[in-house]
Formats: C-alpha cells, sequence, structure tokens
C-alpha cells in the first residue's frame, strides 16, 4: 500500500472512530440488539473504507445516513423474525455503565419500556423519531436521511411523540426506581404472596425471554395477582444458589442473577406512582452473553 493510501485510510479510520458511538447508538435505538447493532455498524465501517471518500463533504453526516437507512432495512427484516420468536421478545440489554457514549448526548429511547413501544412504529417512522429525540437532528437533515420532505417527517416525530406519550406512562425517579427493584426481589426471592402484591400497580405485566433457549413463560403474565403467584411458585427452585448483583443497563439500575459465577438472568422493571407494572425478565443466553461479572 502506498503511503498516500495508507494515511488516507489512517484518516478514515479516525472518522470513523469519532462518530462510532453516535453510529451504534442510532443502530441499537433502531433494532434494540446490541449484536445485531454491531454487526450493522461493522458493515457501515466496511462501506466507508471501500467509498470514494473525496466526495463525502460531511463525513459524520455521511455515516449517521448509511447507518439509519440500513437500520430501517434491517428492523423491517427483523420484524418479520420476530414474529415466530418463541415467547415474549424483549430488547437486547445494552450496559450503559461499560458504554456511557450511548446515553451521553440524549439517554432518550433508551429504556426497555420505550424500546418496546417504539417496536409498534414504523421502521421509518421510528428512525425519524430516533433522530429528532435522541440526537436532535433537524427536520431538514432527517428528511435527507429517510428519503422524504421536511413536512412528512414532521409530521412522523409528531405521531410518535404522541403515541409514546399516550401509551408510556411516567417513570418514578431512578433512586425510586431501585428501590422497587430491591423490594420486589426480595419478595419474589422469599415467595412472599402479599409484599408482592403490594408493589404491583393494577395492570401489571410479567414478560420473560427465554428464546425457546431456556425454561421460560411462553406468555405474558396479567394483573397482580396472577404475577405474585407466578413469581411465588418458581420461587424455591429458580432463587436457589443465585447471586443478586446490581447493574446498569439501558439507563435503569437492574439485577443480575449470577449462579456458579455466570449470569443467568437480567431483570429490569418499570414503575409509575401507582407501583410496578412492567416487569421484564431477560433469560435468553443470547441476549445476556455480554455480562459478566
Amino acid at each position: 500500500m502506498a503511503d498516500g493510501a495508507g494515511d488516507d485510510l489512517e484518516r478514515a479510520a479516525a472518522v470513523f472512530a469519532e462518530v462510532r458511538p453516535r453510529l451504534f447508538g442510532i443502530a441499537y435505538r433502531m433494532l434494540a440488539s446490541v449484536t445485531e447493532a454491531e454487526d450493522l455498524v461493522q458493515e457501515v465501517w466496511m462501506r466507508w473504507q471501500d467509498y470514494d471518500r473525496a466526495t463525502v463533504e460531511n463525513p459524520p453526516a455521511f455515516l449517521a445516513t448509511i447507518t439509519t437507512r440500513l437500520a430501517i432495512n434491517a428492523a423491517q427484516s427483523a420484524r418479520a423474525r420476530r414474529e415466530t420468536y418463541v415467547g415474549p421478545w424483549l430488547p437486547e440489554p445494552v450496559d450503559t455503565s461499560a458504554d456511557p457514549h450511548l446515553g451521553a448526548e440524549r439517554g432518550e429511547a433508551l429504556e426497555f419500556a420505550v424500546l418496546l413501544l417504539l417496536e409498534r412504529l414504523s421502521p421509518t417512522e421510528r428512525a425519524a423519531y430516533v433522530l429528532r429525540e435522541a440526537f436532535d437532528y433537524p427536520y431538514r437533515q432527517i428528511a435527507e436521511i429517510v428519503r422524504l420532505k421536511e413536512p412528512a417527517v414532521r409530521q412522523l416525530v409528531s405521531r410518535a411523540r404522541k403515541r409514546l406519550r399516550v401509551e408510556r406512562r411516567t417513570p418514578v425517579p431512578r433512586d425510586a426506581q431501585r428501590k422497587l427493584l430491591a423490594a420486589f426481589v426480595s419478595a419474589a426471592r422469599s415467595g412472599d404472596l402479599a409484599a408482592l402484591e403490594e408493589l404491583f400497580a393494577a395492570d401489571v405485566v410479567s414478560y420473560s425471554d427465554g428464546g425457546g433457549a431456556v425454561r421460560a413463560s411462553k406468555f405474558p403474565v396479567v394483573g397482580p395477582l396472577r404475577v405474585a403467584k407466578y413469581h411465588r411458585a418458581f420461587a424455591s427452585r429458580f432463587w436457589a444458589g443465585a447471586e443478586v448483583v446490581w447493574a446498569n443497563a439501558n439507563g435503569q439500575t437492574s439485577a443480575l442473577l449470577v449462579r456458579d459465577g455466570q449470569v443467568f438472568t437480567i431483570l429490569t422493571i418499570n414503575a409509575t406512582e401507582a407501583g410496578i407494572d412492567r416487569i421484564y425478565w431477560t433469560m435468553n443466553p443470547a441476549k445476556i452473553a455480554a455480562y459478566t461479572r
């Protein structure tokens, strides 16, 4: 390789490294999968290497455009795959303490509850919302990225905001969420039916994502009494030998459940003033492989 070509590739790598956290942040919020987001960002890097970079006036904008367009395509195929997923599908947790850049600019669209709501949007609508709310892109630039007129993009973002505002309740502050999670872990571990019921909102739902790889409920469990009884039923065998390690996943306090030195479950909750309304058990080994003690 000639020295000039080598220098050019080094500059390309430096530009890419600088914007990579943002590219990953876009891809992850679009796909709700660390693995898929990392693969997509790697694909962007491969394209950036092969591209005629002399024609690119604004590399960060160019790379964000490629990332978003690839993510829209990937989200379309991911939606089809998830229709055949075994049991409830949950986002793949991301360790936001290990990757502070993920939420460094704006933390929007990281929490489990929000990612699950975004799954109901079309991929283009989701992209417009993520670029605007999480990264504050101007509408004109978003329109160029998603190949729509600016008024249409404004409408997409407005519609997504309204939908999330209607369907998402205001969560409690993070310190209160952690206290409720700790209380839930204690009550679930002991199988205390009354203590569990007392923590729950009237419409509480428990989701268990085993992906068919481990034993987990294939249907959401709904309602305070049913959810409490469900957790009491498996308390003695599920929690045997388990150690709880607190972690930060998706910007929220989560509990890593560890047995024999291996994380076997990531537990996260969503809570409002009415109590815990969503419980997320991520048990699929493929989704928790990145978490180590």
